[in-house]
């Protein structure tokens, strides 16, 4: 083995070939671009240069294509490895943003639903109040919601209850603050009623179900599965023309002499939120008198047996509430006479004071 000289002192060691290669080729680098730039694009150094970009455009696009999925991985491994922290806010985030959407479609459905209150309230011309459904029973003793506006805000016992889509009910209890509203499917219900297409007139009656019985209708009137059925306004309780249901069966016994007829309520009574009260009606609300010979032109003729207990309902509704004004007349008759004893008695008194 050949033995190393060693170096004499004072002596310099020559630089590596390694060494000098860089120094060369930074060397010829710095000579090029300042050449380059000194040809400002057009000389003979970068034609070299724009030939050799032509040249490895296709290797640059090769390592692009190679090295994307590994790019991906990369990134699907940083979202991996995402701390627990960034995870719950992200959570917390998406729940936030979920809430609110859930409350702007609320408000957008409740805005819905008092846009078609007031549109019904400007159709129909009504002198009403909106109201808010705060409770609600339907067992099977009794069909009833309870609402948010009583006695203070000027609802009393009687008043017709309904929302955009048809009728409720009527007003069957009264406090300062809320108002109990017996709805129209109750069996104790009755409203005045009649086929939109043939104005064949009949009364529509709760059963205790979500159907409801159309009632006295005849048997020679045009009736049809799809008709529409609107309140009459014979009762004096409910606006004429308000949307009651739709017939959903007629059928016609033989020899019967009315229709046994079914009806499903436009409102949908189980589900109720915002309402409408009737507070009272216009003259051109009511039944006109020839609505009244309408409908007992189509009563005439009517067998006796048929017409006392149920055809008896509308005149019990107008004797009662007949016999309701004269009590109210009688009684304010009744008050004013008491008043006049009154005033005479305190004469009287007055009298003997001033003899005394």
């Amino acid at each position: 083995m050949a033995s190393r000289m060693p170096q004499a002192p004072g002596v310099k060691r020559e630089p590596s070939s390694p060494v000098r290669l860089v120094v060369v080729l930074l060397g010829i680098s710095l000579v090029l671009f300042t050449l380059s730039v000194r040809e400002g694009g057009t000389g003979p150094i970068s034609t070299v240069e724009g030939a050799v970009q032509v040249v490895c455009a296709p290797l640059r696009y090769v390592g692009a294509v190679v090295c994307s999925p590994f790019t991906g991985l990369s990134n699907l491994g940083a979202n991996l490895t995402a701390d627990s922290e960034t995870l719950s806010e992200l959570k917390a985030q998406n729940e936030k943003l979920l809430a609110e959407n859930a409350q702007l479609k609320e408000s957008a459905q409740a805005a819905n639903r008092l846009e078609g209150l007031l549109e019904l309230q400007d159709n129909y011309n009504l002198k009403s109040t909106g109201a808010r459904v705060i409770s609600g029973s339907l067992d099977s003793l009794s069909s009833t919601i309870t609402i948010d506006k009583g006695s203070l805000q000027g609802i009393a016992v009687g008043m017709p209850v309904t929302d955009s889509m048809g009728i409720i009910g009527q007003v069957s209890a009264v406090s300062p603050t809320s108002s109990q509203v017996r709805l129209i499917t109750d069996d104790r219900s009755s409203v005045s009623a009649m086929v939109q297409e043939s104005r064949a007139q009949g009364q529509a009656q709760g059963q205790g179900t979500d159907m409801l019985q159309l009632n006295l209708v005849r048997a020679d009137q045009s009736v049809s599965v799809g008709d529409l059925v609107v309140t009459s306004g014979l009762d004096g309780v409910f606006p004429k023309g308000l949307l009651i249901g739709t017939i959903t069966s007629a059928d016609k016994p033989s020899g019967a002499l009315y229709y046994n007829i079914l009806v499903k309520p436009a409102a949908s009574v189980s589900n109720l939120e915002e309402v409408l009260v009737i507070t009272s009606l216009t003259d051109d609300q009511t039944a006109s008198a020839s609505d009244v010979a309408a409908a007992d032109a189509q009563e005439a003729g009517k067998a006796p047996a048929q017409s006392n207990a149920p055809a008896s309902t509308g005149g019990a509704a107008s004797s009662t509430g007949a016999s309701r004004e004269g009590a109210q007349s009688a009684a304010q008759a009744q008050s004013g006479a008491a008043g006049e004893g009154n005033g005479d008695a305190q004469s009287s008194s007055d009298g003997s004071q001033s003899q005394g």
